[in-house]
């Protein structure tokens, strides 16, 4: 008779534990569905004209909001409440708040950032000391591809609080070159010579036209400042080809580019006895 009646309690504790099993699995397999349809309607309504930064935000944003719903309904049919787990967790619990509002400031601070527009998908960006390739947006920080294939991740609230340079945002640049001559130049030939080497160049634009600044009278020469335009996706070549140009030029026209020298007088040089006896 006992064993009947512990064999009964086995079959029934082991249902229900079935049931909450099959119950869970629906419920995930049913919020699932229902978080991947959502999710397709607002790309489709609301973020059909918006671009590729803001839809990768935001949809991360739903996906991060709609599955920490679903978790907490899930942790609740399960009969565990998640207040009482954080408080039995004790040290941890508090660490974990003090994560989820580092979390919360990163999350903020990436929808001031969306919002001020200063950089999207494929821009060339500067932050701090680091330049590359916005390569995604993330819920709390942007991935930044470097030029020699590394991954930079800088959070949300770095962003916010460092000065961003935007390389790319516009469609053209200017490139400065800086250069020096000889005093004996004459300086209107080196002036003319700039202006022809912009305009013969097919990755100069024509317009604006090149910027030419005569700095300063420096230490061995006079110092130049040479700014062309030129299309953004063009800077590599347009650098390489008009110093290319400029040197040619220069070689041909007889313009001498000076560089330091430094003369040591018979007085001030050391003989080898000096040397050995030191």
């Amino acid at each position: 008779m006992e064993k009947t009646s512990l064999s009964a309690i086995t079959d029934s504790l082991t249902e229900i534990r079935y049931d909450l099993i099959l119950h869970v699995l629906i419920l995930l397999a049913g919020g699932i569905i229902i978080l991947r349809v959502l999710r397709l309607i607002l790309k489709k309504t609301l973020l059909k004209k918006s671009n590729q930064q803001n839809e990768m935000l935001v949809l991360k944003l739903f996906n991060f909001i709609g599955f920490s719903i679903l978790l907490i309904v899930v942790l609740s049919e399960m009969g565990i409440q998640l207040a009482t787990l954080l408080g039995a967790a004790g040290v941890m619990g508090i660490a974990l708040g003090v994560a989820s509002q580092k979390s919360l400031g990163n999350i903020i601070s990436g929808f001031f950032m969306v919002t001020e527009k200063s950089f999207e998908i494929g821009d060339v960006i500067t932050v701090g000391t680091k330049t590359g390739v916005v390569h995604s947006v993330e819920l709390l920080s942007i991935m930044l591809k470097t030029f020699d294939n590394l991954l930079i991740r800088i959070p949300h609230e770095t962003l916010i609080s460092t000065e961003v340079v935007n390389i790319t945002r516009f469609p053209i640049r200017r490139m400065d070159l800086f250069f020096t001559v000889s005093y004996k130049e004459d300086l209107n030939q080196v002036m003319e010579i700039l202006k022809e080497t912009g305009k013969n160049n097919i990755l100069c634009l024509d317009e604006p036209n090149p910027f030419i600044l005569i700095k300063e009278f420096g230490e061995s020469g006079i110092d130049f400042q040479f700014g062309i335009w030129f299309e953004k996706s063009d800077y590599v070549a347009a650098r390489n080809s008009v110093l290319t140009d400029l040197l040619e030029n220069f070689r041909e026209a007889g313009i001498t580019i000076p560089y330091p020298h430094i003369t040591i007088s018979p007085d001030s040089r050391l003989s080898m006895a000096d040397v050995t006896e030191k």
